[in-house]
């Protein structure tokens, strides 16, 4: 089903590390609206969809963010690698050393570990659909909110790219709601009683 490139979708290269963006990258590897919960909710949501361009576009969109997700961990690992112990903890990172180490781990800037709770799936397309135009919107201002916090190149270059990236997947899934507007009845509006 899947072709895996051994290569990151952006290039990647952090010489410059600041755990405090590290730490603010966590809101995306393992938050509420991180790419893990978007991937997974795309790729859940896809079964329920009730045509194949619905469908076709959600296991698209859903794959591709999975690959945005080993981006967010590749810049998690390079900035945490070489950090010194007193780096973690000016970072405020104590609690999640104490836990992971240097390994990367999905949980927030919080350490509130990742959770399936995040995945919504209604097994309606309309209101799925929605719900993942509201995902990408919150994915695009929480870029925009972590490259408020540096001025490194290093870091701006792969949240641009993962920026624009959620702009075309919100325009994908507007397609998908004027498909739905296509196909689906018009729902049934309640009479008035008088």
């Amino acid at each position: 089903m899947w072709i895996y490139q051994k290569k990151t979708e952006f290039p990647i290269n952090i010489t410059s590390p600041d755990l405090r963006v590290a730490k603010a990258l966590m809101a995306q590897y393992g938050g509420p609206d991180s790419e893990l919960g978007a991937g997974m909710r795309y790729l859940t949501q896809r079964f329920t969809m009730p045509d194949d361009r619905l469908r076709a576009t959600l296991n698209d969109i859903g794959t591709e963010e999975i690959a945005h997700w080993e981006m967010i961990g590749v810049m998690i690992s390079q900035t945490v690698a070489g950090s010194s112990l007193a780096d973690i903890e000016q970072a405020g990172l104590m609690g999640y050393y104490t836990m992971h180490g240097r390994g990367v781990y999905p949980a927030d800037p919080n350490g509130v570990p990742f959770t399936a709770s995040y995945i919504q799936s209604t097994g309606d397309p309309v209101a799925d659909i929605f719900e993942d135009l509201a995902a990408e919107q919150k994915a695009r201002v929480t870029y925009e909110h972590i490259m408020d916090q540096t001025d490194c190149e290093q870091y701006l270059a792969p949240l641009r790219f993962l920026r624009e990236r959620e702009v075309v997947h919100f325009q994908r899934f507007s397609e998908c709601m004027n498909i739905l507007r296509e196909i689906l009845p018009e729902p049934r509006r309640p009479r008035a009683r008088g």
